[in-house]
């Protein structure tokens, strides 16, 4: 015959987690501020090159150009030109320096158009690095 397996009339025993949640948020907060991390970026060995003769020569940074959009026309370095002179001279800028700096000024009274014009002009002539803001 089989045996019956005895039943105690005991409740399941329940283990407590808040306790057990309490160490573990302690050990992490004990670990964290113990804990001295190694440097590693200071530890690399990083080769650079040499610094090139070349390079140690300054040179005179470009000067800025200011292009003026106004509602009756445009300005170059405050001097009034018209669009196509404007594009003789952007295109001259061009041949000497395509990286020359070229800083767009719109009034708030100049037509949208205008600033097209001139950024068309600028694309034409290859000019890559230029900046537009507008003023009041």
């Amino acid at each position: 015959m089989a045996r019956e397996r005895k039943r105690s009339d005991m409740p399941p025993a329940d283990l407590p987690m808040t306790p057990m949640i309490d160490v573990v948020f302690q050990l992490l907060i004990y670990f964290l501020v113990t804990i001295h991390p190694k440097d590693v970026v200071a530890n690399l060995d990083v080769f650079r090159p040499s610094p090139d003769a070349r390079q140690e020569q300054t040179t005179t940074p470009p000067k800025m150009i200011r292009v003026t959009v106004f509602a009756e026309g445009f300005t170059i370095n405050d001097r009034p030109v018209d669009a196509p002179e404007l594009d003789k001279l952007l295109s001259k800028l061009a041949s000497i320096d395509r990286n020359q700096t070229i800083l767009i000024m719109c009034t708030a009274s100049s037509h949208h158009e205008d600033l097209v014009r001139v950024l068309d002009l600028c694309a034409k002539s290859r000019l890559v690095n230029l900046s537009v803001v507008s003023t009041n």
